[in-house]
């Protein structure tokens, strides 16, 4: 595999594939890749001529106390899970190749305000900073981002078409294991007992969906499965995020000091 580092690199390889009329899909992540990863993956490949990943743990969208020193790093495991797949490129830059002045920070508005925007003030203005310096660097045609981070992809959505970004943002599904758990890198954080809590968020969410259940009584039901703490646990507008005229389900718990974020779309 061919490890990207720098931008002059990346548009280096970048550039021919326009002369050459070839389709360019771009897969962010921070590493630690699991089946949710790959899924993006494999969807960019069949979207597009090449499909390029992305692994670059990004300072900025985590706060002073967050998990950014603990965040799994495992690149090694990461090419060999790419390669499994046929991909041929890999871009992979430094800090210092993202931010060779500082972090120069974009700040995003609605709809991160809500939700994500109370309780991690500091991570949308993170995620789009990084997320524009991509695509500034490749230019890609198609970008792909999992649907298990529903609010962050809508904040994404928004900032392309703001800014008029000519890349289309295409969304994946989420991809959960066999007890309904959606995959995640900080899964990694649970123990098998914690394991065995979590599994009741995606439960609970399906009683939501399904208009079985409040949000009062969902929270309580988390709290009494072995939750620790719900930032929040809510039927809301998929565009807005506010309660009015709510047609998706969002969750942010906690099981130690591990944060699982899951959300539904609900019963139409």
């Amino acid at each position: 595999m061919n490890i990207i580092k720098t931008v002059q690199e990346l548009r280096a390889f970048r550039e021919p594939l326009w002369l050459e009329g070839k389709t360019l899909s771009f897969v962010p992540t921070m590493g630690a890749l699991h089946e949710g990863h790959l899924k993006l993956v494999e969807e960019g490949q069949k979207s597009a001529d090449i499909c390029l990943p992305y692994i670059f743990l990004n300072p900025t969208q985590f706060a002073e106390g967050e998990d950014l020193d603990a965040y799994p790093k495992t690149l090694d495991e990461d090419v060999a899970r790419l390669e499994s797949l046929g991909v041929t490129h890999l871009y992979a830059p430094t800090v210092e190749e993202v931010y060779p002045s500082g972090f120069q920070i974009v700040r995003v508005s609605s709809p991160d305000q809500p939700l994500e925007g109370e309780y991690r003030p500091h991570f949308f203005d993170g995620v789009c900073t990084v997320v524009l310096k991509m695509l500034m660097q490749c230019s890609p045609d198609i970008a792909l981002f999992g649907e298990k981070d529903f609010q962050q992809l809508q904040v994404i959505k928004d900032m392309v078409k703001e800014l008029n970004i000519p890349v289309e943002v295409k969304a994946v599904e989420t991809v959960r294991d066999d007890n309904g758990l959606a995959l995640s890198s900080r899964n990694q954080y649970l123990s098998e007992d914690e394991y065995q809590i979590a599994i009741y968020l995606n439960q609970i969410l399906k009683q939501m969906v399904a208009n079985q259940i409040s949000e009062d009584e969902a929270i309580k039901s988390l709290l009494d499965k072995g939750f620790g703490k719900v930032d929040y646990c809510t039927y809301r507008n998929s565009d807005t995020f506010l309660p009015d005229d709510p047609n998706r389900v969002l969750a942010a718990a906690w099981i130690g000091t591990t944060r699982l974020i899951d959300n539904m779309a609900m019963v139409e």
